[in-house]
């Protein structure tokens, strides 16, 4: 039995069994909201918190129209907001090695065309335009050839033109990005980007493959015994990033949300580390002495990245708070205990 929609706002989480999505679906019930969450899958590791929970695939238009309509008091109407984070995505081993480029240009594009066109034709036909629609961005977008210096990268909203991405990945997120601007000037239907810098911590993928460079780097610290051990890195380490807890990026998201600007805008940290520092910094809260063993073969991505938070200070009074150590803290813990129960059931 369908549960009564009586709360004031209703919220779409498109992409709520992964990691981004289904920490928004938490957020946002706590505001209130009702909440229908859709993915191809459910959560993995913990159940989702969304009044409704739809496994459909959004690569299929006739299902994305399903999806978007909603009904209260038997009246068709439409979500006030749409959060769309489900796309074809992992970490470098998936994206940097070219194997999986058809896959995620096609799959990512294709749901993001469904969307967008499902929404216009709804409004039209129920003659509303209310929905904020919200889509994740990637600093993938951003030109390969202005983050080749690790210590000096530019990662302003602007530089992402000329546009250079170093990954297919990044084609398409750009490629998107004009996508929802379109439909936005068009047919005025209010969007909103953000351009995620490397989003980490509780309740992501930690193995397999599609884990991003955090959770890699926890699980195999939190593999080692505990005097600790060496580790495979891909590249000399010396390559750069920022990270972004998850709690910081889901506020700043909310806050993009409700105001009036548009982006695309940054959401991530500023405080920017070497991949050795990352490992390091883990080995620390692990309390395990660490070893590198630099692959230099392995798949890269581009030589430096940092997010600059000069617009989204500008425009939305929001910046990072938490230092990278604290947010590695709360993810190895959480990493270690997955690792755990997964020894013991494979026992």
């Amino acid at each position: 039995m369908k549960q009564a929609i009586t709360e004031k706002k209703k919220a779409l989480v498109l992409g709520a069994g992964g990691f981004i999505g289904n920490h928004m679906v938490q957020r946002l019930k706590t505001e209130g909201y009702w909440v229908r969450g859709v993915d191809i899958k459910l959560p993995e590791f913990s159940e989702s918190n969304a009044n409704e929970f739809l496994v459909e695939d959004l690569r299929d238009a006739s299902v994305v129209k399903q999806v978007l309509s909603i009904s209260v008091e038997n009246e068709n109407t439409v979500f006030d907001e749409i959060y769309q984070f489900a796309a074809d995505m992992g970490g470098a081993e998936y994206i940097f090695t070219g194997d999986n480029d058809a896959d995620i240009m096609h799959n990512s594009s294709m749901i993001n065309l469904n969307i967008l066109q499902g929404q216009k034709e709804l409004n039209s036909l129920l003659n509303i335009n209310k929905t904020k629609i919200f889509y994740s961005s990637s600093a993938c977008v951003y030109a390969e050839h202005n983050q080749l210096d690790p210590n000096n990268p530019d990662c302003s909203e602007s530089s992402a033109y000329p546009a250079n991405p170093d990954s297919e990945y990044g084609w398409e997120k750009i490629f998107s990005e004009r996508l929802y601007l379109t439909y936005g000037r068009n047919y005025n239907i209010p969007v909103r980007i953000a351009r995620y810098h490397n989003v980490f911590g509780p309740n992501g993928t930690w193995d397999g493959g599609k884990e991003k460079v955090p959770a890699a780097m926890c699980r195999k610290v939190g593999l080692l015994p505990k005097e600790g051990g060496t580790i495979e890195i891909w590249g000399d380490g010396k390559q750069t990033r920022s990270f972004l807890y998850i709690d910081e990026c889901i506020e700043a998201t909310r806050r993009l949300v409700a105001s009036d600007f548009t982006g695309p805008v940054n959401i991530g940290s500023e405080e920017m580390v070497t991949i050795n520092t990352l490992v390091d910094i883990v080995a620390k809260v692990a309390h395990k002495n660490v070893e590198k063993n630099h692959k230099l073969d392995g798949p890269l991505g581009v030589r430096g990245r940092n997010s600059n938070n000069d617009l989204i200070r500008e425009k939305l009074n929001w910046d990072y708070s938490q230092s990278l150590e604290t947010g590695i803290q709360k993810t190895y813990e959480w990493i270690e205990k997955q690792i755990k129960v997964k020894i013991t059931t494979e026992v």
